[in-house]
């Protein structure tokens, strides 16, 4: 499905981060004339102040309601018989229309991880269904190319089958770079060697990544040789092959200097209750401009002009209403997660609660890849520090009262029991998941392995002090 530029430009900025609208707003003020910043009443032309004070009112006043831009494109209309009149203005409007979206188009921004699947999903052969559902997985791939979601949990929450889920994973895991879209390190080693493996040496690598990481971590080659029953330097070899693949292919995606944030929503108390506020000033204010307007209605204004002005001013308008449809957006879904959330805002991370964006659809009455767009690359400030949107989406578990506990809440228990845990007896997978079901936590061990490779910590065997 082809999406109207209009309509792409709408999304775009739905996914910008605020430094990056302000920057494409700036541009296109510079190259649409008839957008301006609100200004400061002492610089309000002579003119103007002498013009009578009605007109004055209703030509000045900013477009900040659905109401205003429908009554300017009426206005718009007006002027529509000039510009279908002799066609001869199509192809400068044509021209400009291409001139513009290469403007957008040309904007200088980092590609993203997640933008970089996207761009390649038109590449593989999916249905409209899959293709919504392989955007909600890429959207669960973290810096470093893995896939941290859990697929069961997911086919859940979607309502789709674990084999569709699979499936359109493993279409994912046939993009660019190689190994993406991994769950384990095994998995993202695997994904990278080449099937059939072209010699001996390449499926020996493939029996080593597939089962003995522990070994090879270890560095015990004399095990991993015993065990596939191959000699010391063929083991070698392939040890050598698996060294040259990248355990961590999305991180060629992070950019390499210090990435600057902006808050767009902050976390307020009232009373008893958290609320949103979305910062609107970190925006310039614009308007379409009052001089362009009455260009449209003067008759000593030619045929062309006012065809030029009318396709400059369409593209202010659908500008300003982008802008307002991208805050309100931002600020329902804030509202949402706040609401949800008001635990946490209170009392810290340990109360997070589980929440997912297809139950904040539902509520905000939008698609789950709508809230996947406005959560990305936004950031709030809470009473507990600067926080991506995001962050506040993680699936849950069962406790045994009956209720459910996020598992960021859970991974930042093990965390604080291996940092707390006596070096000469680290605490095994087994100790950790007993330990957490003796607090009501009901989770298995195979999770507990993999919520510390998450936080990357080594395995109890291999964080013992010698």
């Amino acid at each position: 499905m082809t999406l109207a530029p209009q309509l792409r430009q709408s999304l775009e900025m739905l996914q910008l981060p605020v430094l990056e609208l302000r920057a494409l707003i700036q541009k296109e003020m510079e190259q649409n004339p008839t957008i301006e910043d609100v200004r400061d009443p002492t610089e309000i032309p002579l003119e103007e102040i002498q013009a009578p004070a009605q007109e004055t009112e209703a030509a000045d006043a900013p477009l900040d309601g659905d109401s205003d831009i429908d009554n300017l494109l009426k206005l718009d209309d007006s002027w529509r018989d000039y510009f279908l009149q002799g066609m001869e203005n199509a192809s400068s409007v044509e021209d400009l229309e291409e001139r513009r979206q290469y403007m957008f188009d040309s904007l200088r921004q980092p590609v993203s991880l997640q933008d970089h699947l996207l761009d390649q999903l038109p590449l593989v052969e999916l249905t409209n269904e899959q293709s919504q559902i392989a955007e909600l997985l890429i959207g669960h791939i973290d810096d470093d190319g893995y896939f941290r979601s859990d697929i069961e949990t997911m086919a859940f929450q979607t309502g789709s089958s674990v084999e569709e889920l699979e499936f359109v994973l493993s279409k994912i895991q046939e993009l660019h770079p190689p190994g993406i879209g991994a769950r384990s390190l095994s998995e993202c080693l695997t994904l990278q060697l080449p099937l059939p493996a072209p010699t001996p040496e390449h499926e020996l690598a493939h029996q080593i990544a597939a089962g003995q990481l522990d070994n090879l971590a270890a560095n015990r080659i004399s095990a991993i040789a015993s065990n596939l029953k191959a000699s010391i330097d063929a083991v070698d070899d392939a040890i050598a092959i698996i060294r040259s693949l990248d355990p961590q292919p999305g991180r060629a995606f992070t950019p390499d200097d210090v990435e600057y944030v902006e808050p767009e929503v902050e976390v307020v108390k009232s009373g008893d209750r958290y609320l949103v506020k979305v910062d609107n000033d970190n925006l310039p204010h614009i308007r379409i401009s009052t001089r362009y307007r009455r260009m449209l209605e003067d008759p000593n204004v030619s045929a062309e002009v006012k065809s030029y002005v009318r396709e400059r001013i369409r593209a202010g308008v659908f500008l300003i209403k982008s802008i307002h449809q991208r805050q309100r957006t931002i600020h329902r879904i804030a509202t949402e997660i706040v609401d949800a959330q008001q635990e946490f805002m209170a009392k810290g991370v340990t109360h997070l609660k589980p929440m997912t964006m297809s139950e904040v659809a539902v509520k905000v009455g939008v698609h789950e890849t709508t809230v996947s767009r406005t959560v990305a690359n936004k950031y709030i400030t809470t009473p507990h520090g600067l926080f991506e949107m995001k962050y506040f989406f993680t699936p849950g578990l069962m406790t045994t009262g009956g209720s459910t506990v996020s598992n960021r809440t859970v991974q930042d228990k093990i965390a604080a029991m291996v940092a707390a845990e006596d070096p000469d007896k680290p605490l095994s997978d087994q100790a950790i998941q007993e330990a957490l079901q003796e607090e009501g936590i009901q989770v298995a061990r195979r999770t507990v392995a993999k919520y510390r490779t998450i936080l990357k910590i080594l395995p109890s065997h291999q964080r013992r002090r010698t």
